[in-house]
């Protein structure tokens, strides 16, 4: 069969990344996005965040890393900002990045 030679690196996954609050009005949310096997977390959030400057900014500092601020989650875990570049993406994973949290 053929199709065991298309599992390869051009493999392509949906990914479905959810911005929130002032993030989802620079970036949007319930973005659908194809992503490449082996992708990082990083990698996506920095792909769809440099559409939009001002949103890349907002979640990024000037040397390419998280804002130490920003909360990441897939399929509803917590990602620590220090690990979203080792953590890859899967297909069907639902991405979310929230900024702080306020509270009174």
């Amino acid at each position: 069969m053929q199709h065991e030679k298309d599992t390869s690196e051009d493999e392509k996954m949906t990914v479905k990344i959810r911005f929130f609050a002032r993030f989802r009005e620079l970036l949007g949310t319930d973005i659908r996005t194809e992503a490449a096997a082996g992708t990082s977390f990083t990698s996506l959030i920095t792909t769809i965040a440099r559409k939009n400057p001002e949103g890349y900014a907002a979640i990024f500092d000037e040397r390419g890393n998280f804002r130490e601020f920003v909360i990441l989650m897939k399929n509803g875990k917590r990602i620590e900002n220090a690990d979203a570049a080792k953590t890859l993406v899967a297909d069907s994973d639902e991405i979310a990045v929230f900024p702080p949290v306020a509270g009174g």
